[in-house]
């Protein structure tokens, strides 16, 4: 795993954020050299003991009774009280009760700096995703969980799924064992997973699956959703699919036979996609989507869309003769996406992926922000306007109400100066953002002067003597 080469390097920043955190009596779980170490601050709110409890894979503890002094729980998981500091009581729990992990290094167990697209628990984004199983272990279940399943091992004490999906925890994604092997029953969305096994204590890869990446050799598998169908065809001896998300490859997607036709399931980025099928080398679009386009190469398309319905709007500009909109949604591409002209000005509807976009308006050539957006983001130096489809947090800041400009800068773009800009509403200052799964560091800017989140008790020490706020997205 290419964890461990971050496990030195975090070591030092864990051994620092531990003594910085006794200092300031903040919550923390870390891993000491044969034990793991839990601090909480009885000052915090039920919120922030929540978030560390779930961190510690505790299940069942509630957060006020902790914080009322009732520690049955903690005890009942294996905890036991090693002593208190003021505030801050501190627990310890052997690390023999997760069977000798076998990390030879202490490391920090809750943090995950980085968001890095192809590290380990961040997969890359792709257009497209279809298993090949040898023999299939992992699969959906009516109730809509995925089923893993880890043949044999029935010697084995202690079986725990680990992947993208919890983080690559240690602690948590404990399976149960059956007469045949071992099962871990979670809830995944469409998209690309990266997993391991951890049996007694060794990281295994599934080696019934040929789909590992090309790092750490984690095993991938994808949670469908989409269904190519194809009525009829009885004939035909084979039908494949050639589309713009496989770069019109004709032979790597293969339609399977079934009672009514043909078919294929996969899992589709969502976006606009163009495609068509080729029976037995004849091309021919689909019969059943009446969404078609006229390509480059002369071939008629099937279209499919899949996503957010997001509408652009231009109020006025009714003299101008064409508007246009451009943004990082499609590479800034001029004159492609062209406005209808309305009573009012100029729109126009697109099916986007979820993300964090800017985008400007094309007004017979001139780039132009939008008037109406209050929020803006920096790209190559350049203020565009911002939006954010199918964000999953919003961010709010309370009061400064007399502040000029406040902006939004975090893990998720780099601590960018500039940000998000913040919008006002006479009461407090927000911006709503989309952000993957993990922990996600961030500031606000207000007027040119950095500080952490007043409404988020989590916070980490950094690197310039100060701090970061400190979120996490499931």
């Amino acid at each position: 795993m290419k964890r461990r080469g971050r496990i030195v390097i975090v070591f030092f920043a864990m051994v620092c954020m531990a003594i910085h955190a006794r200092a300031q009596k903040r919550n923390n779980l870390i891993m000491g050299k044969d034990n793991l170490v839990l601090l909480i601050d009885m000052r915090s709110s039920k919120t922030e003991v929540d978030s560390l409890l779930k961190k510690a894979g505790l299940k069942g503890a509630n957060a006020a009774a902790v914080l009322k002094g009732d520690f049955t729980a903690l005890k009942k998981d294996g905890w036991t009280m090693a002593e208190k500091r003021g505030n801050v009581v501190e627990f310890d729990r052997p690390l023999e009760d997760l069977n000798l992990n076998p990390q030879a290094t202490p490391y920090l167990i809750t943090t995950k700096i980085d968001n890095d697209d192809e590290s380990p628990g961040y997969p890359a984004d792709v257009n497209f995703g279809i298993n090949n199983f040898a023999k299939v272990t992992v699969h959906e279940l009516p109730s809509g969980l995925t089923r893993f399943f880890l043949p044999g091992y029935a010697q084995s004490k202690r079986v725990l799924l680990s992947g993208n999906f919890n983080n690559w925890s240690t602690l948590k994604g404990i399976m149960a064992k059956t007469d045949s092997g071992w099962i871990a029953d979670i809830k995944l969305k469409p998209g690309k997973y990266e997993y391991k096994f951890i049996v007694d204590g060794h990281w295994i890869s599934d080696r019934y699956n040929n789909l590992v990446s090309v790092h750490d050799d984690n095993s991938i598998y994808f949670r469908y959703n989409y269904t190519f169908k194809l009525s009829g065809y009885a004939n035909a001896r084979k039908i494949t699919l050639a589309a713009s998300f496989n770069d019109w490859d004709a032979n790597n997607i293969v339609l399977e036979k079934s009672a009514k036709g043909w078919q294929k399931q996969l899992y589709l980025h969502e976006g606009t996609q163009a495609y068509r099928f080729l029976v037995d080398g004849k091309w021919i679009t689909d019969p059943a989507n009446p969404n078609k386009i006229q390509g480059a190469d002369g071939y008629t398309n099937s279209v499919l869309n899949l996503g957010e319905t997001v509408v652009f709007k231009l109020d006025g500009y009714t003299n101008a003769k064409k508007v246009y909109v451009g943004g990082s949604f499609n590479n800034w591409e001029h004159g492609l996406i062209p406005l209808t002209k309305t009573k009012t000005g100029w729109a126009s509807s697109l099916i986007i992926p979820p993300g964090n976009y800017g985008y400007k308006f094309v007004v017979d050539d001139n780039w132009i922000t939008d008037p109406k957006n209050p929020r803006n983001m920096m790209e190559g130096g350049v203020v565009n306007s911002y939006i954010s489809v199918k964000p999953n947090y919003t961010f709010k800041l309370s009061g400064f109400n007399n502040a000029k400009k406040v902006h939004l800068a975090g893990s998720f773009n780099n601590f960018d100066d500039f940000g998000y800009t913040l919008a006002f509403n006479g009461k407090e200052w927000t911006v709503s953002v989309y952000l993957k799964p993990g922990k996600q560091l961030y500031k606000f800017i207000v007027d040119d002067k950095w500080m952490i989140d007043p409404g988020n008790k989590l916070y980490e020490p950094n690197q310039y003597n100060s701090g970061n706020s400190v979120l996490w997205i499931e």
